[in-house]
């Protein structure tokens, strides 16, 4: 199991990593939400649990709790810029369906 990012999504985290002072990277999650059942959570992290799977993506990690991971295997975390919106967009090959808004997602 394993959840990867592009250089594009690495370093948009180290450079707000740097701005925030702190952190060893982002937390990358689900929780239920929107019309279609799930969506993702990002969140600084500055140190992981446990039972959390870390993943070293050069000088960035990308942390995951166990019981999201089952949802996100295989997922690359990208940032992309279109125009003058900017933000994370996932590759996730375990969506069966998205809602309209891309705001969810359904496996």
């Amino acid at each position: 199991m394993a959840i990867t990012m592009t250089e594009a999504a690495r370093a948009h985290v180290k450079r707000q990593l740097e701005k925030r002072g702190s952190g060893i990277g982002i937390r990358v999650g689900i929780r239920t939400a929107g019309c279609s059942g799930m969506a993702y959570v990002l969140e600084f992290v500055d140190s992981a649990e446990p039972e959390d799977q870390v993943f070293e993506q050069g000088d960035v990690l990308l942390v995951v709790d166990p019981k999201s991971l089952v949802y996100l295997d295989g997922t690359e975390l990208d940032f992309v810029k279109e125009g003058l919106n900017e933000g994370f967009a996932f590759s996730n090959p375990n969506v069966k369906n998205e809602c309209g808004c891309g705001e969810s997602f359904h496996v």
